[in-house]
């Protein structure tokens, strides 16, 4: 078991815990606290379990997780630059040049 996900399975049962502490105590900031950690466990094994299966499939095709980590450097470049553009600026009509006055 990775330790990432041992780690999220002990927040994940404090969590609990104190949410249960909380419930009987009836302190809804120790609930609230306890639900948090629970929520923080959970997330916690998720990015465990995610990081394991990428892993995984990265070791059975490394041309392909190359070709997707391109793909994806690719879409944020492009995302940066857009993001990043100057936009073009608009004159009023009467600076164009097309007007004598």
């Amino acid at each position: 078991m990775d330790s990432n996900k041992a780690e999220g399975n002990v927040k994940e049962i404090a969590g609990k815990v104190q949410d249960a502490a909380g419930e009987l105590l009836g302190d809804t900031g120790t609930q609230a606290v306890g639900k948090a950690r629970e929520l923080g466990g959970k997330a916690q094994q998720l990015y465990a379990d995610t990081t394991e299966v990428v892993r995984n499939k990265t070791v059975d095709s490394p041309l392909s997780a190359l070709a997707v980590a391109a793909g994806l450097g690719f879409l944020l470049g492009a995302i940066w630059a857009t993001a990043n553009a100057t936009p073009p600026r608009s004159y009023h009509k009467r600076y164009r040049g097309d007007d004598h006055y």
